[in-house]
């Protein structure tokens, strides 16, 4: 199996990748997430890798970070949910925020990616419910109801998932939503 690639990046067309590898140039698929992050054409790349071998070709799965490709593993045992589907998933979201959206069973968040539907979503969080832990960037010290209301309330006032998250992350432990919305909105203001 491949399980990792370092060369140099010769094309960049989403979400595949051409990677020239001493000579070899592999295509590999990449989430948005990692794709964004990837360093101009003709500079060094270092992709953590899964290998798919199916009866209709052999695919390669590139990801940033092993978290991605663990988070990948994961998604791909699911019955339903093909390397495809697994893609635009860490597409549509980090992998903490997967973990967040797992931890607090919020299946509205992932029907909101393409090719997702209420079924899916519901069975994404069942089979992934001990799978994905979140890692220390989440707002674990916010209370898990009032983390969820607050990032809620934080994207209506038309603040990205992203920013909010960060916001989220200069709370207090224990912080009520009124209170945290008040004090993240302080934060985003001096950001």
């Amino acid at each position: 199996m491949i399980g990792r690639l370092t060369g140099t990046l010769l094309e960049k067309n989403p979400p595949r990748i051409l990677l020239d590898v001493q000579g070899v140039g592999y295509e590999v698929d990449v989430p948005m997430s990692t794709f964004y992050n990837l360093p101009a054409v003709g500079e060094r790349v270092t992709l953590h890798t899964h290998f798919v071998v199916r009866e209709d070709g052999h695919f390669l799965f590139g990801f940033a970070s092993p978290a991605e490709q663990a988070a990948f593993r994961q998604l791909v045992k699911i019955t339903g949910i093909g390397p495809r589907m697994a893609l635009a998933v860490l597409s549509g979201m980090s992998v903490d925020e997967l973990a967040r959206v797992v931890a607090m069973q919020e299946a509205g968040r992932l029907t909101k990616i393409p090719g997702i539907g209420k079924k899916t979503a519901e069975r994404l969080l069942l089979e992934l419910r001990d799978k994905l832990l979140p890692t220390a960037s989440l707002a674990s010290a916010v209370a898990p109801d009032a983390g969820a209301d607050i990032l809620n309330a934080l994207m209506a006032l038309g603040y990205s998932e992203r920013e909010a998250q960060s916001a989220l992350r200069t709370l207090p432990e224990g912080v009520g939503v009124s209170d945290g919305i008040r004090q993240a909105l302080k934060a985003l203001s001096k950001a």
